[in-house]
């Protein structure tokens, strides 16, 4: 995993001290940001620089402990790119993961297809999705990764702002 400096704001962090910028980006801390992550072939797979901010606070499960460690120390206003392997920042990659269900496992509204993201229930009650990647006459084989795992990438983060949170954050216990 590197970071690399975007071209534009190619000395904003060095250039910034805490005691300029406020608040540094840290465990327990609010933060909005915007994130632009791309594959390998340049295919922007999700971002929000168009959008509304992902705004959460460190340590609260929205971003992966990885993704956040590259994070920590970052001032408002700047910019940074992280270069990383999916697997190491999201979840590993697992074969385990992918499974052949029965086509009546799908609501009837949806046609499997390949490449088709499909959101299911598990057993728990949680929401997980999953890409179709084959498709016979009665079964589908569905893989379960996080769609990010397995492949390279480079992330995009801006952070807009960085805060004390109210109230302070009960971190969850480590598993």
């Amino acid at each position: 995993m590197t970071h690399a400096k975007p071209p534009e704001t190619e000395s904003a962090n060095e250039a910034l001290s805490e005691t300029e910028t406020g608040t540094l980006l840290a465990p327990g801390r609010a933060v909005e940001l915007h994130l632009e992550v791309r594959f390998q072939d340049g295919f922007v797979a999700l971002s929000t620089f168009d959008a509304e901010p992902i705004g959460c606070t460190i340590g609260d499960g929205t971003l992966t402990p990885a993704f956040e460690s590259t994070l920590l120390g970052l001032a408002p206003g700047s910019e940074t790119y992280v270069v990383a392997h999916g697997s190491e920042l999201f979840s590993p990659y697992e074969d385990a993961n992918i499974h052949w269900m029965e086509r009546g496992d799908f609501p009837p509204d949806i046609e499997p297809a390949p490449g088709l993201v499909v959101a299911f229930e598990t057993p728990g009650g949680h929401e997980t999705s999953g890409v179709v990647l084959e498709v016979e006459s009665d079964r589908v084989r569905v893989d379960f990764n996080h769609p990010f795992a397995g492949r390279s990438l480079t992330i995009r983060v801006r952070l807009l702002s960085v805060a004390e949170s109210e109230p302070p954050l009960e971190r969850a216990p480590e598993t």
